[in-house]
């Protein structure tokens, strides 16, 4: 690489004084790391807009001193200030609104206030309490980064312990070389006495690598959400959730479908999916058991972990994102693990069949297109959006509730039989839910009791073909097929990497 070449480099990215002090920095550096350093192609050094946006994503992250990244070790497996800081950044990217507009916002409250008055008739639970917010992508960011955390925090524990232990016991001193500084690259930050231990050094790594990851997911997700309850768990603080509203009204502008009537659908989502949680205080708490006994399950398979940093191109956050994607080191579901997604899976169809059925029930009479748009979510559901895939590949699970349309056809045929007040009776204790039909048999064979949820399915049966798995009814199980469809393509695609392909 020509030096004035990377002496311009760091000018256009830190600016004439600080560049040039780094490039003196960089010339004063011991002979074989600067040659190491010059010896990169300059067609590959991150544009110097990118460096800045990343440099300002540390410092609000909390890594200014050496001090800093001592306590970012300490206080936990991620820095969560860094991915919010990161996830923020994204959020707040070109086309996003900075705040929702007068329009949007008295169409969002419009649409809020009708969805409680539809939802009294459809079922008994009371509205939540608080008032739904309407927020910004930035706004959801805000709102969600520390849940999701929460979540990832086993995860992300277990991935720095692996990283540590494969340093120490693996490579060895193998890595030492070309560790010049707390992130190697053309500007390498001298390591703290404290964290010259190369185990702590990589857990440093891998806690700031996997909130880089969770930042960038976070920040994609927060351009798909439409509801803070799209995950099917509660992950506000505010009871009464929240819609995003430039989300929504840029989804109606897809579907070609008028704004007022997405926003409605969307609305009694949201709030059927708050007055659920709210009138049943063990199901939040379920979900989490649920997710923790998942997550510390996970083992990492050190052999994969160690071919990953050993492919990586220098020992920085950036280029270990592979080495903490556990669907690149994660070792297969434990017995325990596969019993307890089964339990998440199975819950999550519940929670969202519920919402379905009542949804539909409170909307039918006052939103002409309910059918395409609980269809349209329906699969969505089933598949997944790419952010949510990134998020996967994080915390090793997938949130989707793979047998919502049995889930749904069975709350409709218990509120037909027994009454609405019957079947939300049901939620009064985890040993009251209705067993999914063929719950033994294999995930997402619907039975004869899925029938009435069906509706929408002949219409879609043709953009599928004839050769889509049919149940003993002869309805077809769009959910599976679509989830089996997305899975061949990943493997046609020779198990892509969700977390770095989706981010580009």
């Amino acid at each position: 690489m020509d030096e004035n070449a990377i002496r311009q480099w760091l000018i256009e990215c830190f600016g004439p004084i600080q560049g040039e002090m780094a490039w003196n920095q960089l010339s004063n550096l011991p002979d074989e790391i600067r040659e190491q350093l010059l010896s990169q192609d300059p067609s590959k050094l991150p544009n110097p807009a990118e460096v800045q946006s990343l440099m300002q994503a540390f410092s609000a992250g909390g890594l200014n001193t050496m001090g800093d990244m001592q306590r970012t070790v300490e206080e936990g497996p991620i820095n969560v200030k860094l991915a919010k800081s990161l996830a923020l950044q994204q959020a707040n990217g070109s086309g996003s609104e900075s705040s929702v507009s007068a329009e949007n916002g008295e169409l969002a409250r419009r649409a809020i206030s009708e969805a409680n008055l539809w939802l009294d008739t459809a079922c008994e639970f009371n509205p939540s309490p608080g008032e739904t917010q309407m927020l910004t992508r930035a706004g959801w960011v805000e709102g969600t980064i520390d849940a999701w955390a929460q979540f990832a925090s086993p995860v992300a524990q277990s991935m720095n312990d692996a990283l540590a232990s494969v340093i120490a016991d693996r490579l060895g001193g193998a890595v030492q070389g070309e560790i010049a500084g707390m992130f190697a690259g053309p500007v390498p930050i001298p390591i703290p006495e404290g964290m010259k231990d190369p185990e702590q050094l990589m857990k440093l790594l891998g806690n700031t690598s996997f909130a880089m990851q969770l930042g960038r997911a976070a920040g994609d997700l927060s351009h798909e959400v439409r509801g803070s309850f799209d995950q099917g768990i509660a992950l506000l603080k505010n009871p009464s959730g929240a819609l995003i509203v430039q989300n929504i009204v840029e989804y109606a502008k897809s579907l070609d479908i008028d704004v007022n009537e997405v926003m409605a659908f969307l609305a009694l989502q949201e709030l059927a999916h708050a007055r659920l949680f709210a009138a049943v205080p063990w199901l939040m708490p379920r979900f989490e058991a649920l997710i923790g006994k998942y997550a510390r399950g996970i083992d990492i398979d050190l052999d994969a972990m160690e071919e990953q940093l050993r492919d990586a191109g220098t020992m920085d956050p950036e280029s270990m994102a592979d080495a903490v994607n556990l669907t690149k080191v994660g070792i297969p579901d434990t017995p325990e693990q596969q019993q307890a997604m089964t339990s998440l899976e199975t819950l999550l169809a519940l929670v969202e069949g519920w919402v379905d059925a009542v949804v539909w029930r409170a909307g039918m009479a006052h939103i002409p297109h309910i059918e395409q748009l609980r269809e349209m979510l329906r699969r969505e559901r089933a598949i997944g959006g790419p952010a949510e895939r990134t998020f996967e590949s994080l915390l090793g699970m997938q949130l989707r509730p793979k047998r919502m349309r049995e889930a749904a056809a069975l709350w409709e045929s218990i509120g037909a039989q027994e009454g609405p007040a019957a079947r939300d009776a049901k939620w009064s204790h985890p040993d009251l839910l209705p067993q999914l039909p063929n719950d033994a048999a294999t995930e997402g064979a619907p039975s004869q009791d899925s029938q009435p949820a069906e509706s929408g399915s002949r219409q879609a049966e043709g953009e599928m073909g004839s050769n889509a798995p049919t149940s003993d009814a002869g309805t077809i199980d769009w959910d599976a097929e679509l989830s089996k469809l997305l899975d061949e393509e990943q493997g046609d695609d020779g198990k892509q990497d969700d977390g770095k392909q989706e981010e580009r």
